[in-house]
């Protein structure tokens, strides 16, 4: 595992805690034909044997019998024989490979290919290589080989063969993901000529609801995020890209989850961002009614931390009028909705009179398709077609905000932050509850950091039965979010490989991994950016296989450098030169401390306040100076040292162990221009700071492994005197257009 910030060196590694009981061969066997490991390495590359009772249930959760594993075993075996297609299959467009038909031995074989878009071609079909009695009849396996440069997109592959038809579906998918864009049009930064390579383009990473303006209600909202846009990607400050939290859809009901990294469906959008007087219905509705939603916008307080409740109370209730006001034109006709929008919708006015859980409703409405749902859907028809409309109104509100963000000259614009996975009981599990194990809960094994694992909550998909669809639950997902902009970053992209899967009831440290299909996921998502010209970005921090290092780079999908975590073997910061160069490069992340909070050890004395550190805080306070002695060191060997200081303080970073824990703000502040200037140097493709860290903000908007301890994603953007930062003040403030030169320039 990598080092981050604050880390001491790994200690020795403890003897690897003992399995209570061995995989038994079979058992072992089993496990593998359905991708479940039996063994991992752990942080310190020891092999893990997990307990047999653990597969078990894994097992079990995909639906395998386990009581009698040398029959499940045969069972698997058989399995893919006793049909003559798989019900779907990803293929690379340019070479597709085989795919395999098994039919009764002696009976020709035709097989052809229809193409989403018309047309049609024969498919040759090789010679029977295997044999197999199945059910007391000799089936052979035929290879069938599909032609190169299929049409992107869905195919019908059918086969006859003795008098039988079968068809699958064939997903053809391009090599790669799309190329990052070149950059927009050079900034008039005053500041030189720009030194940076010409595929090197740069950009914001903000926390949307964080950054409020005059007109927000509580916190920053899409209207917010076209202003920034148009902010970015302007003359003076000249971004390509503005990457914000995940605006996935909450449940309507209160209280509002804060975490928008745990939302109730990553496929819809979260109507708690739109701004109600940007709505054409405010602006067609009568005097009464506008006066009606400026009342309502006066009770949210516009300072302090973020309350949600708050602020939606007061939407929802401005929201509703508005609605009212609109009818019937408020209402979108079904067959002009999006696919699942009614669904969705049908859920959403469920939740408000059920409660946010669908596992708690009465049995009837537990699955979408249901004739009880049905019934409930015409009952709640009002009530539909307002979530109908909310949805309408924020895609309306984001395309705003794409579109200031490129008539700006932004290259990329708005890139949306993707949720590693959604509430259990929320609307996408509830739509798609077959896709998802939901007798499991994802997280990580234990290691040096979290000795106990890590429960995320969420329940993973089922890769059995993500293959048998297309892959449609994750084509839906990415299609929707990337029409929201230009691009997407996909957090904790490893889960595409592998998840560690909770059975129920069991501790975080009681799983065990589940593998996927990698390559057909990675197709189909370059499949959808391909087809919405957006960017991919995977979060890839952590433990990361070499394997899946190749894999992703081979799929074109740009990788994390965090300026924290870019270490050598040794732990000594890596010089900008030795970085990879298919990344998009930060100094800090949403889960890490901020510049200022690193350079002040803020994240050392918040983490000792709330009982978090794992060892004195002497011993914590003594690595963290220790790392930002060794990072100022390579400043300097940077010449990057800043010059612009007062003679004491530019001598204490000569000797950077002598300087005080908490450094003049001056000193902080030029050494947090001078660490942008040096992950600019690097050879990154992208590379993104937070506004906030021109400015000396110390705290981080969420602190992992707590909840209601520090105040997570609720935390107003601020400098170091804790002033807020509007939307207003980043457009006059010089501090971030300082930052934006450097990264334009290069260093």
């Amino acid at each position: 595992m990598t080092r981050g910030p604050y880390s001491p060196p790994p200690p020795p590694p403890p003897a690897a805690p003992p399995a209570t009981s061995r995989i038994a061969p079979e058992l072992a066997a089993l496990a593998d034909a359905h991708g479940v490991a039996t063994s991992y390495l752990d942080a310190h590359d020891r092999e893990i044997i997990v307990e047999a009772d653990v597969v078990r249930a894994v097992l079990a959760l995909l639906d395998v019998d386990v009581e009698d594993p040398a029959a499940a075993l045969a069972a698997a075996a058989d399995a893919p024989w006793r049909r003559a297609l798989p019900a779907a299959a990803v293929v690379r467009r340019s070479a597709p490979g085989v795919i395999n038909a098994h039919v009764a031995a002696g009976t020709a074989v035709r097989a052809e290919i229809v193409f989403a878009g018309g047309g049609r071609a024969d498919v040759a079909a090789g010679e029977a290589r295997e044999r197999r009695h199945v059910d007391g009849v000799e089936l052979v396996k035929v290879p069938l080989i599909p032609p190169d440069g299929m049409p992107l997109g869905d195919h019908v592959l059918t086969v006859r063969a003795g008098g039988t038809t079968s068809s699958c579906q064939i997903v053809a998918v391009p090599d790669r993901m799309p190329d990052p864009p070149a950059a927009g049009p050079a900034a008039d930064l005053a500041a030189g000529p720009a030194s940076a390579a010409p595929e090197r383009s740069w950009g914001w990473m903000i926390q949307l609801y964080a950054v409020r303006s005059a007109g927000s209600w509580g916190m920053g909202d899409y209207r917010d995020l076209a202003d920034l846009a148009a902010w970015a990607g302007g003359p003076s400050v000249g971004a390509d890209v503005l990457l914000i939290n995940p605006v996935h859809a909450t449940a309507p009901t209160r209280p509002v989850a804060d975490s928008p990294y745990y939302p109730t469906s990553r496929r819809f959008v979260s109507p708690l961002y739109l701004r109600p007087q940007e709505l054409p219905e405010y602006a067609a509705a009568g005097a009464e009614a506008r006066a009606a939603v400026d009342a309502l916008a006066a009770t949210v307080p516009n300072d302090g931390p973020i309350d949600r409740d708050a602020v939606w109370t007061a939407k929802l209730a401005a929201l509703e009028l508005l609605f009212a006001h609109a009818r019937p034109g408020g209402a979108t006709a079904p067959e002009t909705t999006p696919a699942g929008a009614v669904e969705f919708a049908t859920w959403c006015a469920l939740a408000e009179l059920h409660g946010p859980d669908w596992r708690a409703w009465p049995e009837d409405l537990r699955h979408p398709a249901g004739p009880a749902v049905a019934a409930a859907r015409e009952g709640l028809a009002d009530r539909v077609a307002f979530h109908l409309w909310l949805q309408r109104r924020c895609d309306d509100a984001l395309a705003a905000a794409q579109a200031a963000a490129r008539a700006a000259g932004m290259a990329v614009g708005v890139m949306h932050d993707l949720a590693v996975g959604v509430d259990p009981g929320g609307a996408d599990a509830w739509a798609d509850a077959d896709a998802y194990a939901t007798g499991a809960r994802v997280g990580a094994p234990p290691d040096e950091f979290n000795q106990r694992g890590q429960d995320w909550g969420f329940s993973p998909w089922r890769p059995d039965r993500l293959a048998e669809s297309g892959y449609a639950p994750l084509r839906r997902m990415a299609a929707a979010v990337l029409a929201r902009g230009g691009g997407l970053r996909v957090d904790h992209i490893l889960g595409l490989f592998r998840l560690w899967w909770i059975p129920a009831g069991n501790p975080a440290s009681a799983g065990t991994y589940v593998r996927y299909d990698a390559a057909a996921m990675l197709g189909v998502l370059a499949l959808e950016a391909t087809r919405a010209g957006g960017l991919v970005v995977g979060e890839d921090l952590g433990t990361v296989e070499p394997a899946t290092t190749k894999a992703l780079a081979d799929a074109g999908v740009l990788g994390s450098a965090v300026l924290w975590f870019e270490r050598d073997d040794d732990g000594e910061p890596l010089p900008p030169a030795r970085w990879r160069s298919a990344v998009v490069a930060s100094a800090t992340t949403h889960d890490l401390p901020t510049v200022a909070g690193w350079l002040t050890g803020e994240h050392v004395r918040v983490r000792a306040r709330l009982g978090q550190l794992g060892r004195p805080e002497a011993d914590e306070r003594a690595a963290w100076r220790a790392e930002r002695s060794a990072l100022i060191a390579l400043l300097a060997a940077e010449d990057l040292l800043p010059t612009d200081l007062p003679a004491a303080e530019a001598a204490a970073l000569a000797d950077p162990d002598s300087l005080a824990d908490v450094p003049p703000p001056a000193t902080v502040r030029e050494l947090a221009f001078a660490l942008h200037a040096l992950i600019a140097r690097s050879p990154a493709r992208i590379v993104l700071a937070a506004p906030t860290d021109a400015l000396g903000e110390r705290a981080q908007p969420n602190l992992p492994g707590t909840v209601d301890e520090y105040p997570n994603w609720r935390l107003p953007a601020a400098d170091g005197d804790g002033v807020p930062l509007t939307v207003e003040r980043l457009r006059a403030d010089p501090a971030p257009r300082r930052l934006a030169a450097i990264l334009a320039r290069g260093g």
